[in-house]
């Protein structure tokens, strides 16, 4: 059996050359964030990312993890203009009812008539704002839990700075680590056209 010589430095150069390039663009990219933001951005919190980026991993599993959001947000989306229409045509019933109720009403019930479909309007109009506002409820569950995931999937992936938070200081950071991720990845996939 035949072997064949492996050459590792050349290996260990080249990534060696794309980590310098990945730290190299990240330090450009992280002087277009607040201040405030490039401070809590260290060298050796640049360089972990750059690591974490050198096989493109990272960015498979963040286009992944994006795919999956635009996907819930569109059905969240969906389900709620859903819900609206359905809001929209019990009122039209409603209201189509109560003329249709006017026509046919004998004038000395009219008072009365007109006072119960004020009830029955109000009635409908409590139990719409209740179910928009259940649907609203739901709708902030399912993204808060994306963002759980979110963190999670990319703390496993060992991306530096995520880990599951629900601290808006946090978020923010953890936002912007991702435009960054996403502008290099937009950058890197530019250069290869």
């Amino acid at each position: 059996m035949e072997s064949y010589p492996i050459d590792i430095d050349s290996d260990s150069t080249k990534l060696q050359e794309r980590h310098y390039y990945l730290l190299s663009e990240l330090q450009t990219l992280v002087k277009e964030l607040p201040s405030s933001f490039q401070q809590r951005l260290s060298y050796n919190t640049l360089g972990d990312l750059a690591l974490a980026l050198i096989d493109g991993t990272v960015y498979e599993i963040v286009k992944g993890l994006l795919d999956i959001q635009h996907l819930t947000e569109k059905n969240l989306y969906n389900q709620r203009q859903k819900l609206h229409c359905e809001h929209q045509a019990l009122k039209q019933d409603l209201l189509r009812k109560h003329k249709d109720a006017l026509q046919s009403c004998k004038s000395h019930n009219l008072a009365l008539l007109k006072s119960n479909q004020q009830a029955e309007l109000e009635t409908l109009e409590v139990r719409v704002r209740e179910e928009q506002r259940m649907m609203d409820k739901k709708i902030v569950a399912e993204m808060d839990q994306k963002v759980i995931d979110q963190q999670n999937t990319l703390e496993k992936a060992g991306v530096p700075g995520f880990f599951v938070t629900t601290n808006p200081q946090e978020l923010t950071m953890q936002m912007n680590l991702l435009e960054l991720i996403l502008k290099l990845q937009q950058k890197e996939s530019q250069s290869q056209l």
